[in-house]
């Protein structure tokens, strides 16, 4: 049965006009623009999705691709700093739980910060502040949002390390983040992203530099925590193994646009963008015995300043010249439906798609 959205619509799946701001995070057609001195960088360029509390999504691509100015977009975290000389370029809509992010006051956005939506950085030694305690950092996110005295505020950070796995906690709130190792800065991170139980929650490669076992524990955290806060989770990251198990619906970005985007599953065993099949042909299996070496994805990602005209991927993909009229290099492809909750922005044929990937592609993973 396929699964529907607040809206109506499928997960994944474009929702109509007049249903904005009804998903609980309905982005739509957001960019994110950079002027700089040797031209507009196209960080994200036209990118819509929505979201429901309770569920996870994943956005992978390699790096460049717009993941992660994204979640700055989303957290409203772009008007604050500056690109160059100017200030970013944001249009496009962003409702969540029916409030319109872009337009709305940025003292209210700063409201909403830490409360309706958080954070978890990419790298918790830069985002933590090396003078204060990691206590004293996760006693202030708590009241800024709460009118509570110091005491409270430090139970509840102990409260907080303590479900996130740290170790005497009571002990390891007075400590400095130099004096935690990588995966216990990155729990600290989480400890204070949840400490105000947001109901969305981005991760933006939380498990990057960390050893695998670590990785599998943090994961596994994440997945815990959103169970029991009920929040709607989105993972970035450049590695499908990471959202594998973790993510309901997968959203693949290449060159700041959405390339495909569906259901786990459909994404990791149906693939309809040749894109996709590098990203999948470049991912070491465990669950079998590989035979052939992994065959990454040619060449490099486009840059946002010169996205090639037609299909931003047509300089890496391999089968560019079988659709007709060299469209692949002229017109630029939409996301088109290819399945009841799967869409993917590919000018060949639905069936060279699927005769590809099952006699060329699927047997090689």
């Amino acid at each position: 049965m396929t699964e529907l959205s607040k809206t109506g619509a499928a997960v994944g799946e474009p929702t109509d006009p007049t249903t904005a701001g009804k998903a609980f995070l309905d982005v739509r057609d957001l960019k994110v623009h950079f002027p700089t001195d040797d031209g507009l960088v196209k960080s994200v360029d036209g990118l819509t999705f929505t979201l429901e509390k309770g569920k996870t999504l994943g956005i992978v691509g390699e790096s460049g691709s717009g993941k992660s100015v994204t979640s700055l977009g989303i957290m409203g975290l772009h008007t604050a700093g500056q690109y160059g000389k100017q200030k970013a370029r944001i249009s496009g809509e962003i409702w969540l739980n029916g409030t319109e992010l872009l337009s709305a006051d940025p003292d209210q956005v700063r409201r909403m910060r830490g409360r309706e939506m958080a954070m978890i950085f990419q790298d918790p030694l830069s985002a933590l502040h090396p003078y204060y305690t990691i206590g004293q950092q996760i006693v202030e996110a708590y009241r800024i949002h709460h009118k509570v005295d110091k005491k409270t505020a430090r139970k509840r950070a102990i409260e907080m390390l303590d479900r996130v796995g740290i170790p005497q906690p009571d002990k390891r709130v007075d400590s400095y983040p130099h004096e935690f190792s990588g995966g216990m800065r990155q729990r600290a991170m989480i400890a204070m992203s949840l400490v105000n139980n947001p109901e969305l929650l981005i991760a933006d490669e939380p498990t990057t530099a960390l050893d695998v076992t670590v990785q599998a524990q943090i994961l596994d955290l994440i997945r815990d925590l959103q169970k029991e806060f009920g929040s709607a989770v989105i993972v970035i990251t450049h590695d499908l193994g990471v959202v594998a198990e973790l993510a309901d619906d997968i959203l693949v970005m290449y060159g700041g646009r959405c390339v495909e985007r569906g259901p786990a599953e459909k994404v990791f065993y149906e693939p309809r963008h040749p894109y996709t099949w590098g990203l999948l042909g470049s991912m070491p299996r465990l669950d079998r015995e590989q035979q052939d070496r992994l065959i990454p994805v040619k060449g490099s990602p486009p840059s946002l300043i010169n996205i090639p005209s037609g299909c931003a991927f047509n300089p890496r993909c391999p089968y560019a010249d079988l659709p007709k009229d060299n469209v692949t290099r002229t017109v630029r492809p939409e996301l088109t439906q290819v399945g009841s909750t799967h869409w993917a922005a590919c000018h060949m044929s639905t069936e060279q798609r699927e005769r590809i990937w099952t006699e060329e592609i699927a047997p090689k993973l």
